[in-house]
């Protein structure tokens, strides 16, 4: 690989974000998927552009899109190397213009993520991770921050509880009653995993249904500055496992807690 290689894929991303603001500033047409999710112009727009990059980047590396999902599991089911991709998370933060969407891509190796970046086009923030080399923020322009930047311990008297922007649910609601007056932090798309990263929220319990290009490269963000991503039986979520791209339910943890843990797998079952 070349030296300069992760920092390709970064400006890659950023890049695809600058193509997504381009959309985003003006008027834009909405379609909708057989899932009866959104697509706009700014999804193809990002996928093309992060595809063709990357394939130039690695091109020993086949990449993994949320709009190239129809790659079959008999291909995908051979890979121990790819790209992750999802070119526009939080499609409906897009729809809204309320900023809070990202460009995600990330590495898996052995089903596992190993390197993931997540921008935030309209904050002009980067947040990066390496497995070998921990997790890091970056304001456009500017140098790394290591994160975790807060890394105090877990109070259960004052706990910060992640909910999706756009897919609150009375789950949430519920998990939050084991606490005593939590607050509870709304965001949207990859940027939770990223919160967490910082230190600005202690948990993320996720009750609804994600794909993997969802959580990829913001799981490798979290856990490359100590936190975890688990399923109810304490397992890091994993990847290419099998034909679905759905994941299990999972709680995304600033530092684990085993009651934190305890009460996600109460509820979960």
């Amino acid at each position: 690989m070349p030296d300069n290689f992760w920092e390709d894929v970064i400006s890659t991303a950023v890049e695809a974000g600058d193509k997504i603001l381009e959309i985003y500033e003006g008027d834009f047409d909405v379609d909708w998927k057989d899932d009866f999710s959104p697509l706009t112009q700014a999804d193809r727009s990002s996928h093309d552009y992060i595809t063709n990059k990357l394939e130039k980047i690695t091109p020993h590396i086949p990449v993994f899109s949320e709009e190239s999902n129809n790659i079959s599991w008999d291909i995908r089911k051979e890979w121990e190397d790819y790209w992750l991709v999802d070119p526009l998370d939080g499609t409906k933060e897009f729809i809204r213009k309320n900023g809070e969407f990202t460009v995600n891509i990330a590495l898996i190796k052995n089903s596992k993520p190993f390197f993931g970046v997540v921008v935030i086009p309209v904050q002009k923030v980067i947040y990066w991770a390496h497995k070998d080399c921990g997790s890091y923020k970056r304001n456009y322009g500017a140098n790394d921050k290591k994160l975790p930047l807060e890394n105090k311990g877990v109070d259960l008297d004052n706990l910060r509880i992640l909910g999706s922007r756009s897919h609150r649910s009375t789950t949430i609601e519920v998990f939050s009653s084991y606490f005593n007056e939590p607050e509870i932090v709304s965001a949207g798309s990859s940027l939770k995993f990223c919160l967490l990263a910082e230190g600005k929220a202690d948990v993320y319990p996720r009750f609804g249904p994600t794909s993997e290009w969802d959580t990829a490269a913001g799981q490798c963000v979290l856990e490359c500055a100590g936190g975890y991503v688990l399923d109810k039986t304490g397992s890091p979520l994993k990847y290419n496992m099998q034909d679905s791209v759905i994941n299990s339910h999972f709680i995304a943890l600033r530092k684990y807690d085993k009651r934190l843990f305890k009460y996600f797998k109460e509820f979960e079952n």
